[in-house]
């Protein structure tokens, strides 16, 4: 019997470590990089065939998350953004350049969309939802009308590991969320703020 290619074995590893840990994908040596790139070239085709998904240039998107993008829900990925493994992306959803959007995130756009322009960083688990339930008592909750208003986050907004964003809110430009932070109301250029919900603790200098 054959023993497997161990290098084959050990590409399937590092395709594995680059499905969580994506941000390694630059830094792949030339002899590695030529095999990421055709994975990559070939996986992103078959997005662009499935959904209706625009890529931008020299992306990671791990085959491991999951992209749903009817039509009139598009997605719209920037040039050198990286989506990780065990995200769930539901347009519509326009995402800039530079953006990072780490292992099990969920993003879903509702009817108005999510807007994350250049260099947002949205670490694990973090969870934003542009849509919500009404909360009558005449109905279940399941058959309340279900509004959207959307969410926009600024540029160079970092929200923290198990952040929750709401429908409506939107972050200004250079703010950090602290976190575990709910976000429920707007928040201002350069604020840093951190709890549920989501308070102002001091200005990014």
């Amino acid at each position: 019997m054959t023993e497997p290619d161990p290098l084959l074995k050990y590409r399937e590893q590092h395709k594995h470590r680059l499905n969580y840990m994506p941000w390694l994908y630059w830094t792949l040596k030339p002899k590695h990089r030529a095999w990421a790139e055709q994975w990559q070239n070939e996986y992103q085709q078959y997005l662009r065939e499935m959904e209706t998904v625009e890529i931008g240039k020299n992306c990671f998107i791990s085959p491991l998350a999951h992209i749903f993008a009817e039509r009139g829900r598009t997605i719209k990925i920037g040039d050198n953004c990286f989506i990780a493994a065990d995200c769930t992306l539901h347009g519509p959803l326009d995402i800039g350049n530079e953006v990072a959007i780490n292992h099990h995130c969920i993003l879903d756009g509702g009817r108005v969309g999510i807007k994350l322009h250049d260099q947002v960083r949205i670490a694990a688990y973090s969870h934003l939802y542009a849509f919500d339930h009404g909360m009558q008592l005449d109905q279940p909750i399941y058959q309340q009308p279900v509004r959207s208003q959307g969410i926009e986050i600024g540029r160079d907004v970092w929200l923290g590991a198990h952040v929750g964003v709401k429908d409506g809110v939107k972050i200004g430009d250079y703010a950090i969320v602290g976190m575990q932070s709910m976000v429920t109301k707007d928040i201002g250029e350069r604020e840093v703020v951190a709890g549920n919900p989501a308070r102002f603790i001091r200005y990014r200098e």
